[in-house]
């Protein structure tokens, strides 16, 4: 290097070494003035409500996005500054928080039965997971322990989702059920397929079929024992076979792969099975909808006494009673109830919702469902849990399918439309249903929302 260059450097560096002391300065000078509390980080929590600059609305900090660096920290020469005061919390545009001065729906029932609902893995955060924690004590899981969903190939066990929600209950204290071990719908199609690929149902031989019926068992087996001895200390409630009768059908059994193929022996082979991976404490349960409906109820009773006197381990039978505001009667709901227990046999309400339309009916309220419509179904839900609750000595607990109304499955069925079966809105939100179940009347409710304003 020349001379003269050496000279530049020299000079470059005692410019830089001289801001940065001034800089220092500056910085000891803004804390002794007591400036510390408008702090760049300060600045950027408070811009997390900002309003978008391309759509003009107020956006909302979306956790998963990078946050900005920390300052670096002041030259140990600067004087100890007093804690940044923290910004006050801007409230959020977005839905309504959970309620938390409304009574819990758990606690209600707590000297009856518990009171459960059906999730899915992204509920266990955000608003839903605190609406779960305050109303239920018992969850399901809606879709995510299926058979397609844990045993998707032979095999291939995925686990993932349903230990999600087995975390979620265990660090809330609350009771699990297993939905479902065997069911015709949601099933990968490899349980029904021969040792070549080919569709068992299709064999015409019958050397072939025993075979076919022999291997389906077997892969049948394996699935339960695997998926119970997993959850057994987790999960005491079990619905092990779900949907199997359908009066249209010949001999009233659903005519699915799993009877055309194994006849009723695919239902004691789960059971049995179920019972030896789980031990004598977990309870298990055959799963149907429809069963107030006595030709049905009467189909399923014959089949369950049958399988108990040849042995096969039923604790129960789950009653989906998925129902709307015009019927079935909860008479007959009840009588369903008590003619299985007579066989000795507890019952469940497993999947419970209450379609604002009745079954044959096609049309789409849209957001704005009748006040009648409502109030209807706010009084059905009221005369069902009082007859819940004057028969607990045969019904041993009740399962929502769902806990509000944004997320219920009747938004899609029978056709895609507005559909508000449960006791919470699409807000989260009591709805007269709710406050029908606990037995609080509409005065009363005035009262008690008189009495929190105060």
């Amino acid at each position: 290097m020349t001379g003269s260059r050496k000279e530049s450097a020299k000079a470059l560096y005692a410019v830089l070494a001289a801001a940065f002391i001034v800089a220092a300065l500056l910085w000891a000078n803004r804390f002794e003035a007591g400036g510390a509390g408008e702090t760049l980080a300060g600045s950027q929590a408070d811009d997390r409500s900002a309003t978008d600059p391309v759509s003009g609305e107020e956006s909302e900090h979306n956790p998963n996005a990078e946050e900005q660096p920390e300052l670096s920290a002041a030259p140990s020469a600067a004087p100890t500054a007093e804690p940044a005061k923290e910004p006050e919390p801007v409230p959020s545009p977005s839905e309504p928080s959970v309620q938390a001065d409304i009574p819990s729906l758990a606690e209600t029932f707590a000297d009856d039965f518990p009171i459960g609902a059906a999730i899915e893995p992204f509920q266990t955060e955000g608003p839903k997971a605190e609406l779960l924690k305050k109303h239920v004590n018992w969850l399901v899981a809606e879709n995510v322990m299926k058979p397609d969903a844990i045993q998707p190939s032979e095999g291939t066990f995925k686990w993932t989702n349903a230990d999600r929600i087995v975390a979620f209950a265990k660090e809330n204290g609350m009771a699990l059920r297993f939905h479902t071990l065997v069911w015709h719908s949601q099933v990968g199609a490899w349980f029904f397929k021969d040792a070549e690929g080919r569709p068992m149902a299709d064999e015409t031989d019958p050397a072939k079929r025993e075979a076919n019926k022999k291997l389906l068992l077997e892969r049948l087996d394996a699935h339960v024992r695997t998926i119970v001895d997993r959850y057994k200390d987790d999960i005491a409630s079990w619905d092990v076979v779900n949907e199997v009768i359908e009066p249209a059908d010949p001999d009233g059994m659903r005519a699915s792969d799993w009877y055309n193929i194994a006849g009723t022996d695919f239902i004691a082979t789960a059971f049995r099975a179920a019972r030896e991976a789980g031990g004598p404490d977990i309870k298990l349960y055959i799963n149907d909808y429809g069963t107030d409906n006595p030709r049905k109820r009467d189909l399923l009773y014959e089949l369950v006494k049958r399988l108990l006197d040849e042995g096969v381990p039923i604790d129960g039978v789950g009653h989906q009673t998925h129902i709307d505001v015009h019927g079935p009667s909860v008479d007959a709901i009840i009588a369903s109830m008590r003619k299985f227990a007579e066989l000795g046999l507890d019952n469940i309400v497993t999947e419970l919702d209450m379609s604002v339309y009745a079954w044959n009916d096609r049309r789409d309220f849209g957001a704005d469902i009748p006040e009648d419509v409502i109030e209807l179904q706010a009084k059905r839900y009221g005369e069902l849990f009082r007859a819940f609750r004057d028969n607990k000595a045969i019904l041993s607990g009740v399962v929502f399918w769902g806990i509000a109304d944004d997320h219920t499955w009747l938004n899609g069925f029978p056709v895609k439309r507005t559909n508000a079966p449960l006791l919470f809105d699409r807000n989260d939100q009591a709805k007269p249903a709710f406050w029908s179940v606990i037995g609080i009347s509409s005065h009363s409710r005035k009262q008690l929302g008189e009495k929190e304003q105060r």
